[in-house]
């Protein structure tokens, strides 16, 4: 059995993205995803094209928790808590399973350690392990974080940066595009009436303005953006929201933005949809600006020019790969210093637009189409 693991739920429509397309290219019926948050999953039609488990988190009767306890303090380890919040994954578990972490950047944040731990119990079980469709940040790569990316089967990199240093650690590692450059695009049954294809396509996420240097500097710059595109151009803004947890919204600095300049009428806040759907509209914009990573991937991949505001080496090495250079494709929202950067960089988009267009068209078919030759690894696993 092939099983999809670390995915919290599809209310991350990037996570969603990946959950599908992974489907389509390992093309197996016998695969299932264990699923943090399964409901989020089934609003947006993910059980209809994959089987989910719900990936349960275990709480511990009072021995059992007072026994961990003793075994934490001990040893000085987190891992009897982990492998008691996943017992029912891992209790799952045959020496015959593959088993794929699709969290792509888990490698860019905090806590890794947690991962190690359910990483390595896994191990033991016999089963087989891949990290899947993923970006590391050399900088956040600890002892811990190597000691775990040692551990697996298989890792596949999802752009040349990650790619280059993951290869170093693990010799079972291969470069292939993001599995979401495999995802269908669907035409919503309703689509917004305001919605038209001479639009610019906007997200901004919480996670950037976290991450900016300059305390509000990412609200202003978009500001700045959507002035210049309402005074200079003929084009209206759609403002498109790709994850929508209550921690970590896009509809909440999305919204604000909406608010300010609604009464232009040129303006408009799609409502939430599951990620093909969000596709279709992103694929009929004339330029897409985002935060997130798969709103970029779903741009591309229908050849619209993008300009990426991002915070991590996934952004930058996406766009290397298929531009041959990220400068002018990706602001690191930490170097934003100037309000007039972005609509500076904007500019640039519009000025090559045609450029763009045709790079992209030329290269998209065969660059989407690598990211299905991923299957072929997992089949290797399993024969």
């Amino acid at each position: 059995m092939i099983k999809l693991y670390n995915h919290g739920g599809s209310l991350n429509h990037g996570c969603e993205a990946i959950v599908r397309s992974t489907k389509k290219i390992i093309n197996d019926n016998n695969i299932e995803l264990w699923s943090r948050n399964p409901e989020f999953d089934k609003c947006y039609g993910v059980d209809k094209v994959i089987n989910i488990r719900y990936d349960e988190k275990s709480v511990p009767n009072k021995i059992q928790n007072l026994f961990n306890k003793i075994i934490s303090k001990t040893f000085k380890t987190d891992e009897p808590f982990i492998k008691q919040e996943r017992k029912v994954f891992l209790d799952n578990l045959s020496r015959n399973d593959i088993c794929l972490s699709i969290g792509g950047d888990l490698y860019c944040y905090k806590g890794v350690d947690r991962l190690y731990y359910l990483d390595k119990t896994i191990k033991r079980k016999k089963a087989k392990t891949v990290l899947w469709g993923c970006s590391v940040d050399s900088e956040s790569i600890d002892e811990t974080a190597l000691k775990n990316l040692e551990l697996f089967d298989l890792i596949i990199a999802r752009e040349s940066i990650s790619f280059n240093t993951l290869k170093k650690i693990n010799k079972n590692t291969y470069f292939y595009p993001d599995p979401a450059f495999q995802l269908d695009v669907n035409k919503p049954e309703k689509v917004n009436d305001k919605f038209e294809t001479n639009m610019v396509g906007i997200n901004v996420s919480p996670l950037i303005i976290g991450c900016e240097k300059n305390e509000g500097i990412t609200e202003k710059s978009y500001e700045n953006l959507i002035e210049f595109i309402i005074k200079n151009t003929d084009m209206k803004v759609v403002f498109i929201p790709h994850v929508v947890y209550d921690f970590d919204d896009d509809r909440k600095p999305l919204k604000q933005l909406y608010e300010k300049y609604r009464d232009t009428k040129r303006v408009i806040m799609l409502e939430d949809c599951n990620c093909s759907e969000l596709k279709w509209y992103i694929s009929k914009c004339r330029f897409i600006i985002t935060a997130r990573t798969h709103v970029s991937i779903a741009s591309y991949s229908t050849c619209v020019p993008t300009l990426v505001v991002g915070y991590s080496t996934k952004s930058r090495g996406i766009a290397k790969d298929i531009f041959g250079t990220y400068e002018n494709y990706v602001i690191p929202v930490q170097s934003l210093s100037s309000k007039d950067t972005l609509s500076t960089k904007f500019k640039w988009l519009m000025e090559n637009e045609e450029r763009i267009k045709s790079h992209l068209q030329s290269v998209m078919p065969e660059y989407c189409s690598k990211s299905l030759m991923a299957g072929e690894c997992i089949r290797k696993l399993t024969g």
